[in-house]
């Protein structure tokens, strides 16, 4: 990585927060993508044919399935607008729900002042870190949802066939995204992933020149990695990660398990020594639901960025009653 803290003008790139918002409403019920939202008049006059377009018109019908392939595979900048108003009622009320969405992703570094990246004087921004962060996020929370949406060859949409401008889909084994994005104020940036051999590898590229060096650039550093790097196993998928404390519950703690295997990046033929520390603010407070997100593994070794997987309750735990607070009690004495 180099200066990955850096903030800078992510352009297009912008829409992958869009698109991981809406697979979070459509996980949570409050987007469908056989709904219809319709291009208004507002929309259109600030974002028909502006830009990378899915040729929307004023008044037209398209359903939110559609919106998301436009978005995902021609950077359509009339789709995430209209996806935007249709689903919170306004451009700027959606780039709230994304402003808060990546907070809870713990992207610190970034700002989203629009849902397409259009450049809007630098209120928009981000950093690598953040960006490998939405990425790993949108695909462990929605392997589904990115299967079936990113990484396309292109789209045909009301008989206009358009190319996907991804530099390594087609041309880098095992690549399957995600976006692209260009201004002239921010250059050429891209967010990409690949996966062999059940080992997934995310890169940031932001600032270059030119598309060409951009495609160069991304192959380059995607095969040095998956070259450089070998996948170490650190836990099964379903094992028991470690427990949290849980405060005014049914019971005194909850076992915490990762979503798969959790496995981290070393330098091939690493034998560095690892450190695993599980983080949360505790201690937690019941009820907790089971699968809910509760904790973060981190595993450090030396030279290497540290590695962040979230933990999830193995189960619930509910309030605790009158009898269980005195137990907790006496158990609390002597503990």
């Amino acid at each position: 990585a180099r200066n990955p803290d850096r903030r800078f003008m992510p352009a297009s790139v912008t829409k992958v927060m869009t698109l991981y918002l809406a697979f979070e409403l459509i996980e949570a019920g409050r987007l469908d993508p056989a709904q219809v939202f319709v291009m208004s008049p507002a929309v259109a006059r600030d974002w028909r044919r502006k830009g990378s377009t899915m040729f929307l018109d004023m008044g037209e019908q398209v359903r939110v399935d559609d919106l998301l392939l436009g978005i995902a595979n021609v950077s359509a900048n009339d789709g995430a607008a209209v996806l935007a108003e249709g689903q919170a009622g306004s451009v700027a009320a959606w780039t709230m729900q994304m402003n808060k969405a990546a907070l809870g992703l713990g992207m610190t570094g970034s700002y989203f002042g629009t849902p397409n990246g259009w450049p809007d004087e630098g209120r928009t921004f981000t950093t690598a870190n953040d960006l490998v962060a939405l990425a790993r996020a949108m695909i462990t929370r929605h392997p589904d949802k990115f299967g079936y949406y990113i990484g396309r060859a292109g789209l045909d949409y009301k008989g206009i066939a358009q190319v996907n401008h991804d530099p390594m889909i087609g041309r880098v084994q095992g690549a399957d995204g995600i976006k692209t994005g260009f201004t002239n104020e921010s250059g050429f940036s891209y967010l990409g992933t690949a996966r062999r051999d059940g080992q997934r590898l995310a890169l940031v590229l932001a600032g270059v020149e030119n598309g060409r060096l951009r495609a160069r650039l991304a192959k380059a550093y995607v095969e040095w990695g998956f070259s450089a790097f070998e996948r170490r196993r650190l836990f099964d998928p379903g094992a028991v990660v470690g427990e949290a404390r849980v405060q005014d519950g049914n019971a005194r703690a909850v076992a915490l398990k990762a979503a798969g295997a959790v496995a981290i990046n070393l330098p091939r033929g690493s034998n560095s020594v690892l450190t695993a520390t599980i983080r949360y603010e505790g201690p937690l407070r019941a009820p907790i639901a089971a699968g809910q997100e509760v904790a973060m593994l981190e595993v450090t070794a030396p030279g290497v960025a540290p590695a962040r997987i979230p933990l999830y309750a193995d189960e619930a735990v509910g309030t605790a009653g009158p009898l269980d607070r005195i137990i907790n009690a006496i158990a609390g004495v002597f503990a």
